[in-house]
């Protein structure tokens, strides 16, 4: 008897064990669960610790209610200058109504799908009428708080409280920054061509107007030579009048003097006199001499 049973109680002994593992789960902190009764939400439960349901009947969901970051692969949007931008973006938000939550989306998977259309339609819409410099000024905060608030009104009948949107990078396509740095090098070369040019016409000029000051300093210097050389001319001469009429004698004899310093010279040519000449009497005669 006891053999027969002990097989009965065996398989009992594990339906029991299995009947009490369907019907316990544990909750963890950070979690919400949704139990599900035969298909459809029945209740949520955001207490952690042990709790029951029924085996077979119910199921349970488990969503992590701690913020979550969805961070899509970057994409292209044309601004409204018709530029092309490569944008990335990130995107934190939790799930606050895990029964909203499982009517519209169900899986974390969706939600990240529905969310991320959510984000790249927003931003297009905002982006698309606003040109890059725009988004490089300081009006960029504006523009993704706009989109923020946007996908928060959107998500939030979704179950979803979305927190945070932001740029996480914002860079002009390769070939498109390739021309915009041509561009900027030819508008540079062309800039310094234009001002090489007008140094140089500045310069020509500032030569000009100092060759033309140059000729004037020399011409009035010039003058002033010939003035002060005239009026030097005017007071030797005045001198040497005073001089000469002071000892007219003693003036012809120095005169002489310089003559015969002059003309016996070793670089002057050689002199032929005759003895009665007026130019030997100062050395016959000397002081003396008559003239």
């Amino acid at each position: 008897m006891n053999r027969r049973l002990r097989p009965l109680l065996i398989v009992g002994g594990i339906a029991l064990i299995w009947l009490l593992s369907s019907s316990l789960y544990t909750l963890n902190e950070g979690q919400k669960a949704l139990v599900i009764r035969l298909g459809a939400p029945l209740t949520v439960d955001e207490h952690p610790g042990l709790k029951f349901k029924i085996p077979l009947i119910d199921t349970v969901m488990f969503y992590d209610t701690r913020a979550q970051t969805l961070a899509p692969p970057p994409e292209q949007i044309i601004l409204g200058d018709e530029k092309r931008l490569e944008v990335e973006t990130y995107t934190r938000y939790r799930i606050v109504n895990p029964l909203v939550f499982y009517r519209a989306l169900r899986t974390p998977d969706q939600a990240n799908a529905q969310l991320a259309q959510m984000v790249s339609s927003s931003l297009r819409r905002a982006l698309g009428k606003v040109p890059l410099k725009t988004l490089l000024s300081i009006q960029r905060d504006e523009i993704v708080m706009q989109v923020q608030q946007e996908v928060a009104e959107r998500s939030r009948p979704l179950g979803l409280e979305v927190t945070e949107v932001r740029l996480h990078r914002a860079d002009l396509p390769l070939e498109t920054s390739q021309a915009i740095y041509d561009r900027m090098k030819s508008e540079r070369q062309q800039e310094a061509r234009q001002l090489r040019a007008q140094g140089a016409e500045w310069g020509q000029q500032i030569q000009a107007h100092a060759d033309a000051e140059r000729t004037v300093i020399l011409s009035e210097a010039q003058r002033q030579s010939v003035i002060t050389h005239g009026q030097a001319d005017a007071e030797a001469n005045r001198i040497l009048g005073l001089a000469f009429s002071k000892d007219p004698k003693f003036y012809k004899f120095y005169r002489a003097l310089q003559t015969y310093k002059q003309s016996l010279a070793d670089s002057s040519p050689t002199l032929v006199l005759s003895p009665d000449s007026a130019m030997m009497r100062y050395l016959k005669a000397g002081p003396d001499a008559k003239p």
